[in-house]
């Protein structure tokens, strides 16, 4: 399929409100047109050019909307735009549903922002997979449509490059050796400093990374690797002790382990490792206590 002269255009009335997530609508404007909305959409609008320039006004500001640019807006955010050049062809997608606030808040994207699509990922393709699927299968149920949407929806906060920011992918491609280093030092008794040394930047600096990525500190994810790692160890070796894994894991005594397990996991290690043992194995474990 190449894109045209001729719209395209899908209306979706949903018979399943229920669902989490639901596609209001979806198409291409092969000539996009002049649109005023002083009170807004009612449903979350994206909005992206494929070819051509136009002009947005949102909160009191214009800004272009070139090649490869977007916006994302929440519902009944008051907006206008148009036409900067002879021919701005654009592709959008409204969407809704019982949670869609809650799974954009946890996205970071439940705000009206501005995107730009980075190298690794032309949301001209995404979007394209997205419409053809739709088109291939008149049969599309309104939860196969959901999972679809929910699908752009996570490569779009992966990939898309909001305010002029990076985008995660290129935050993640930037921590890879960090976190490959972190992983290799699990064991070991460094923290944030040792961290940001091995990394060839600041505290500050590193930190900032870390929350931009993951939302969270660059201590506060290292801990989450080293109870990965305790998870795995109490997994694989049923026999194994408290100690012995807290040692590997970098933890600096069991009652450290345990407390900081039961804080993140809500239970205890031991009784994690339980609920995962079979009924042989529980059997065996008694004997050898025997």
């Amino acid at each position: 399929m190449r894109w045209g002269n001729e719209n395209i255009r899908y209306v979706f009335t949903p018979m399943e409100r229920w669902l989490p997530l639901f596609l209001e609508s979806i198409g291409y404007s092969a000539w996009e047109r002049i649109f005023e909305r002083p009170e807004g959409y009612p449903y979350y609008h994206w909005l992206h050019t494929l070819d051509g320039e136009g002009r947005f006004e949102l909160f009191g500001d214009t800004f272009r909307l070139t090649k490869g640019q977007g916006v994302l807006l929440t519902p009944f955010t008051p907006h206008s735009y148009y036409p900067a050049s002879d021919r701005w062809a654009t592709i959008y997608l409204t969407f809704g549903g019982s949670a869609a606030p809650a799974i954009m808040e946890s996205l970071g994207m439940n705000t009206s922002i501005y995107y730009e699509e980075g190298d690794d990922q032309s949301f001209d393709d995404l979007f394209l997979d997205l419409l053809l699927r739709i088109e291939r299968s008149p049969s599309h149920s309104d939860i196969e449509v959901s999972s679809d949407l929910y699908h752009f929806l996570m490569r779009l906060r992966k990939f898309g490059m909001m305010n002029n920011g990076p985008s995660l992918s290129q935050y993640y491609r930037k921590l890879a050796p960090i976190l490959h280093w972190m992983e290799q030092h699990l064991a070991d008794n460094i923290g944030l400093q040792e961290i940001a040394e091995y990394a060839n930047m600041g505290i500050h600096g590193l930190h900032e990374l870390f929350q931009q990525a993951f939302d969270m500190s660059p201590y506060s994810y290292f801990l989450q690797m080293r109870l990965r790692e305790a998870k795995r160890i109490l997994l694989q070796h049923p026999n194994k002790a408290l100690r012995e894994v807290a040692e590997q894991t970098g933890f600096n005594d069991v009652s450290h382990f345990v407390a900081t397990f039961r804080k993140k996991e809500g239970i205890t290690p031991g009784k994690y490792r339980e609920l995962h043992l079979t009924v042989d194995q529980k059997e065996r474990l008694q004997e050898k206590a025997e």
